[in-house]
């Protein structure tokens, strides 16, 4: 796969083998916290201590901003990236506190540490990385700055990761915001909304189903990780596995024709960028492989690259979208 399709690469593609860490000083003045007492979390390995309440997160997402949103820490966010020229939610833009930083990869270590971040929401380890000149985590912490990484976006977890990771960011989110309450009611919905698909899918037969990102005349399938995870979730039988060698050290690799024809599968979800993308895979998927059942079946299920990225309600609408392609009598 090329790696500078950076929509998706920055969290799908490359999310969690790009180490952070090492690169040039940087040093920034952010606001001391709010009162309040200190908190400490533990997040991909590292202890994160927070003196209060952040005042000027950074969402690494639109998706990581709608986290933060549905907590209701809306007036806390003062920017979020990589936007792909969509706008700020209402909930954002109302306020007219928060500004946008990027379109489709990270922000550069300056953009980021010029609007003064004390938190700084990301779904992988690859947007900290100071070799891309990114800001990274010691930058960032040099800068009075704290970096939280979805924990289905830690580099250890990445190949097995799962949609109730999700379950600890928003507990995660909810002590660093002094927000459990909410965070338990957001808990229950999202615990909620997946228990429901899985009662829905329970003893419905399961289609094989191929996960698939297509960029250009690269075909990539996923075999490990949150996007294979979110297959079983919704009742179907990924055709490539954490057991099959192509995906022993990484969740993503490029597959040959000849081995999704072989494999056959009765549905084909895949992952897309934009309404363009998703024309133009399901164009190439209809004219490289008419033989297929799920091509001759029509059973084809785009879903947004934003939706697939770590520690984001996407995830659980996800599942749901997949669901009802795997069963639409179910839904």
């Amino acid at each position: 796969m090329n790696n500078k399709t950076l929509p998706l690469i920055s969290g799908l593609l490359l999310g969690g083998t790009l180490l952070a860490g090492c690169g040039q000083a940087v040093s920034a003045t952010v606001p001391a916290a709010s009162a309040g007492a200190a908190t400490t979390i533990e997040n991909c390995g590292r202890t994160l201590d927070f003196a209060g309440v952040p005042q000027r997160a950074v969402a690494m997402t639109p998706g990581q901003s709608e986290m933060l949103v549905r907590l209701g820490q809306a007036d806390k966010v003062v920017a979020e990236a990589q936007s792909k020229g969509r706008e700020l939610m209402p909930e954002l833009a109302d306020l007219g506190t928060a500004t946008q930083l990027s379109e489709q990869g990270p922000p550069s270590r300056e953009v980021l540490l010029g609007v003064a971040p004390d938190l700084v929401y990301s779904p992988t380890s690859y947007e900290f990385t100071a070799e891309q000149g990114f800001a990274g985590i010691d930058q960032l912490a040099a800068a009075g700055a704290q970096a939280y990484i979805a924990t289905a976006g830690c580099s250890e977890r990445r190949g097995s990761a799962e949609v109730s990771d999700l379950l600890t960011d928003i507990e995660n989110m909810g002590a660093v915001f002094a927000a459990p309450d909410a965070a338990a009611r957001l808990a229950a919905e999202a615990k909620g909304a997946l228990d429901g698909v899985g009662q829905r899918v329970a003893g419905l037969a399961r289609p094989t189903v191929a996960e698939l990102f297509v960029e250009g005349n690269t075909v990539s399938a996923i075999g490990a990780g949150i996007e294979y995870n979110m297959i079983e979730v919704a009742g179907g039988e990924n055709v490539f596995s954490p057991d099959d060698k192509a995906f022993a050290q990484f969740f993503s690799s490029v597959i040959s024709p000849e081995t999704l024809v072989a494999k056959n599968p009765d549905v084909i979800v895949f992952t897309t960028l934009n309404k363009a993308h998703e024309k133009a895979t399901l164009d190439f998927l209809k004219a490289k492989f008419p033989q297929l059942d799920a091509v001759k079946n029509n059973r084809l299920v785009p879903i947004d690259s934003d939706d697939v990225m770590p520690g984001t309600w996407g995830n659980i609408r996800a599942v749901e979208q997949i669901a009802k392609g795997l069963h639409p009598d179910a839904f």
